[in-house]
Formats: C-alpha cells, structure tokens, sequence
C-alpha cells in the first residue's frame, strides 16, 4: 500500500553523510562498468536520475555526457544536490503516488540504490510502470540495487555483523546494514528483494532483461577488499520496454 512507504531519507543528518560520499570501496563497484554498460545499451544522452540523493549519480551522468534531470522524493537530499551542482536540474516528486514524469522524455532512466528503500512489491511495479513510460522508444532503464548477499557478509563499506536477523530474512522483511564510509552510522533500512521477485516484478511492470551484472572486486583495485573479490555486492539490471509496433 502507498501509505505503508516511509521517507528514510528525508533527515538532515542522513544528507549531510550522503553529500559527502562520492565512489569509495564497495560503492566503486556499482559504478566501475556502467560507462561501458550505457555504451553498449543506450542511445541518446537524454537522461533521468530517479531516486538522485544528493546528486552523486547525476553528476556522474553529465560527466559521461548526459543531459540530466535529477528527481527525487526528499528536500533535504536535493538541498545539498543543488548546493554541490548549481547549474543541474534537481526536482522533488511526490512520496505518496507513483512519479509523474514526462512521457517518451529519456533515453536512459538510471535508479542507483532506489529500489532497494522501496517497500511493496506493488510500489515497485507502479513506480517501473512510470519509468517504462517516460522512456523514448529505445530507451533502456538501468537499475543498482543490493544484492541480497550484501546483508550477510562484511565489505570495505559496509559491516552486517550487528544483525545476524539478516541471514534468515525473506522477500519483503526489512533489512539492516551500516556504512563506514560516513559519519552518520545508524544503520540504514532496507527492503530485501531476490533476484526472483524482481524479475517478476519486471515482468509484471513490462520490462524486458537484457543484462544482469554482478560485479567483483579485482585484486589490482586500490581497495582493502573484504568480501568483494568472491561475492558481488551489487547487481546491475539493463531494462527496455518492449517493441512497439
């Protein structure tokens, strides 16, 4: 149900530890291939960040050459995204209905982390219904969302060994992590979400798969790896809509 979602992110505090963070340890490797991936998968430099933060993402994109809007569903997030980036193009959507966003607008729709604080799986399909609609006809949506494996090992970021509840949770159960890569350590609420559910759930919005990347960290990084080199952390979805005719 739309009003069962809770804005996490919408704390002072909790923006002001993401303004900071840029790509360190594990984070690296959500990031790492997407040039690549976009190369292949994408057409276009028309994009939409969707679930921006603090804008870390979108000024990644403009940095490969996108033209990027940035929305999001929290002020204080877009607060320090628009301090950081004064010439980009920040806007807040509404946290209570599925985001209305131009239709036939982008050529890329990028949601890095968005999906793993969104609660229902009916939240999900509506919010990719929207997304699918805003795509140009040879749009792609490209998603990062955590692997499950995240919430039960340790990383160069991230530490789960406060909460041994994570090894037995199921789709939908809330999960717990912390991030040592800022000041801010509560620890931060997600919503476990398999790789089943989600290609149900992609299947049910009307998205087709065309790649799942699971990234590893390589011994030559200049990161202290923990868990990274033998269990990927992140996977990256590329999604398009299917042909019209």
């Amino acid at each position: 149900m739309l009003d069962e979602f809770s804005n996490v992110y919408a704390d002072t505090a909790r923006a002001e530890a993401y303004a900071r963070l840029e790509y360190p340890g594990t984070y690296h490797l959500a990031f790492r291939d997407l040039p690549g991936i976009l190369a292949k998968y994408v057409r276009g430099k028309s994009a939409l960040d969707f679930g921006c933060g603090t804008g870390r993402s979108s000024r990644y994109l403009r940095g490969l050459g996108y033209c990027t809007v940035g929305v999001d569903i929290a002020e204080p997030m877009l607060a320090h995204a628009r301090a950081l980036d004064p010439t980009g193009d920040y806007r807040l959507v509404s946290d209570d209905a599925p985001p209305q966003l131009a239709e036939g607008a982008y050529d890329l729709v990028l949601a890095a982390f968005t999906f793993d604080n969104i609660p229902t799986t009916e939240r999900k399909i509506e919010i990719f219904q929207a997304l699918r609609r805003s795509l140009t006809p040879r749009g792609r949506i490209v998603i990062i969302v955590s692997d499950p494996a995240i919430y039960r090992h340790e990383w160069a970021s991230f530490s789960t060994r406060d909460f041994p509840e994570n090894r037995t949770a199921r789709n939908g159960d809330t999960v717990r992590i912390v991030m040592l890569d800022v000041p801010d350590r509560r620890p931060v609420e997600d919503i476990l979400c398999t790789p089943d559910a989600y290609r149900q759930i992609f299947l049910q919005a009307g998205l087709i798969v065309l790649e799942a990347n699971r990234p590893l960290g390589r011994v030559d990084e200049p990161f202290a790896w923990v868990s990274e080199t033998k269990v990927a952390p992140w996977t990256i979805y590329v999604l398009r809509p299917p042909v019209r005719r």
